[in-house]
């Protein structure tokens, strides 16, 4: 097949409009938010073998900036879905994952890769074995969608008062703001990779049903629940329920009243 019709094949375009911003779970392939543009081509399945002969070494790539307006257009990338499921036990959560169109310098496959690698992390939800998580495609049933939002996106996603700046979890919704992941919070004092984690533990944790915990004493970690976006009042960063990978780590129930920073852009 030349290479042509290969990169055509590997390029569904799906041309499904809907509207609205459902906060049940969705049984079918509709979005809870704006049309499904396309769904970009991805192996997302088991590895092909590995060739005999070892790779030649590359540099690694250089960072790409993420610009993106205030104000997106409400269109939606997706990946196709995983054949493999994170965990090993414990109820099955599909979800699918969607980027925003105006969203420059993040692929919709690498962004994927990346929320199953968070997902699948033997420090997360997956390690109680209470729970066990799927990436599905746009037109396979799913419990949720996680979306790469513009902040104005966000807004309308979220539902409730409107702040541009935090991400959330409305029903069947887990939105992360791309702002946050394009810049975290300042002062957050751990790396730009260890805030993405925390974003989608945390507001992933709100879908299985987890509520807001508080730091459970000074230099302690917080708990992936506490609110470290709006602050860590004494706590250090951690983006993991299970950080050793064996017992859960939790604080006490709560929240605290912490000013949210104006939106950005």
């Amino acid at each position: 097949m030349p290479k042509s019709a290969r990169r055509a094949a590997a390029v569904a375009v799906l041309v499904l409009a809907v509207g609205g911003c459902g906060a049940q779970r969705q049984p079918v392939a509709a979005p809870a938010a704006g049309p499904i543009r396309t769904a970009i081509g991805d192996a997302t399945s088991l590895p092909p073998p590995p060739d005999e002969r070892a790779p030649s070494p590359r540099p690694a790539p250089a960072e790409v900036a993420i610009t993106f307006p205030r104000t997106g257009s409400g269109q939606w990338m997706f990946t196709p879905g995983s054949d493999e499921a994170a965990g090993k036990s414990g109820r099955l959560m599909r979800y699918r994952i969607a980027v925003e169109t105006d969203i420059e310098g993040v692929g919709p496959a690498a962004f994927a890769k990346d929320i199953r690698g968070i997902l699948g992390d033997p420090r997360g939800w997956t390690a109680g074995g209470q729970w066990r998580l799927q990436q599905v495609g746009p037109t396979d049933s799913a419990d949720f969608t996680i979306y790469l939002a513009t902040p104005a996106s966000r807004d309308k996603l979220c539902g409730g008062t409107p702040d541009g700046y935090t991400s959330c979890r409305n029903g069947s919704n887990v939105v992360l703001n791309v702002a946050r992941w394009a810049n975290a919070v300042p002062g957050y004092g751990a790396p730009l990779d260890a805030y993405r984690q925390y974003m989608v533990t945390h507001e992933t944790g709100h879908r299985l049903g987890q509520g807001h915990e508080l730091c459970p004493g000074p230099g302690k970690p917080a708990p992936v629940m506490e609110q470290q976006t709006l602050g860590l009042h004494g706590c250090v960063p951690n983006p993991w329920p299970f950080p050793d990978g064996a017992r859960e780590y939790a604080g006490p129930p709560g929240e605290y009243d912490d000013p949210i920073p104006a939106g950005d852009s």
